[in-house]
């Protein structure tokens, strides 16, 4: 499937290994003095939970980008990775950070920490991008939506929907092409979000000719593990914006619910055993 084996990754089907998830009733811990990180500082569980996923997820996708000071940075996904990646982008010094998204309530959530919020629904997104760099387009893209992307445009979002139910692609791609096609050229288009087969209609001509450079990768969460607790102490970045519910164990299958459905302004769920 996918040319060479790759990691083996926790609730990520066979195609990586068949290891049980963070969502199973048990889970595997191999190398255990390998893999947790021990917390010496008084910081609490939530500051230093998402340590284990998607802090350093959001942070590979800023990272990738190779941020300058001038840099506008533009993010597609203002759910909880893409919300890190932009306080990565932040942190790592990006000039201005765009939120990209079709939910008011992730879009405030990301303009409360100091991002631009542009709403796909509402507006062409490429002309928007194009408005807010002075013609120019983000000079970095960080897709942080996957393979099951939609797009306010119902014709664009039928065709591939259309395409995965007779199995002739596997991916919703709307977000990774239009990262490509708004992105500056020279730029650098990171792509976190999840693909697993392929996909249709990728625009590999602006890739090539506008010297479009793309990154991608499964996080290495260990490389950043450290790294990021670091400053998390240093009062850099703040877990803990994107905790909208916390609920307790007893009470999963409704954060699953209410998240999978986008109700109660729901973002982020912690499970309190």
């Amino acid at each position: 499937m996918f040319g060479h084996p790759v990691a083996g990754i926790f609730g990520y089907s066979h195609l990586t290994g068949g290891f049980a998830g963070g969502q199973a009733q048990y889970a595997r811990v191999p190398f255990a003095d390998v893999g947790p990180l021990k917390i010496e500082s008084d910081l609490t569980d939530e500051q230093v939970l998402f340590l284990s996923d998607i802090l350093p997820t959001g942070y590979m996708g800023a990272e990738m980008c190779d941020i300058q000071s001038t840099d506008v940075v533009a993010v597609w996904g203002a759910g909880p990775v893409g919300q890190f990646a932009m306080d990565s982008a932040r942190a790592l010094g990006a000039a201005k950070v765009i939120a990209i998204d079709k939910e008011p309530y992730r879009l405030q959530m990301a303009e409360r920490a100091g991002h631009t919020p542009v709403n796909f629904e509402e507006v062409d997104v490429r002309s928007r991008l194009l408005e807010l760099t002075g013609g120019r387009g983000p000079d970095k893209c960080i897709d942080a939506v996957g393979m099951e992307a939609s797009h306010g445009s119902a014709h664009v979002h039928a065709y591939d929907r259309i395409k995965q139910a007779v199995r002739s692609e596997t991916e919703r791609p709307h977000a990774l092409r239009q990262a490509i096609l708004s992105c500056r050229s020279g730029g650098i288009v990171s792509v976190i979000g999840v693909y697993g087969g392929f996909l249709d209609k990728f625009p590999a001509g602006a890739w090539m000719n506008r010297a479009l450079t793309l990154r991608t990768g499964q996080c290495h969460v260990q490389r950043y593990m450290k790294p990021l607790l670091q400053r998390i102490e240093r009062g850099e970045i703040d877990p803990t914006r994107v905790i909208t519910h916390t609920l307790p164990l007893d009470q999963a299958e409704h954060g699953f619910e209410i998240f999978k459905n986008k109700q109660d302004h729901c973002e982020k769920v912690v499970l309190k055993p």
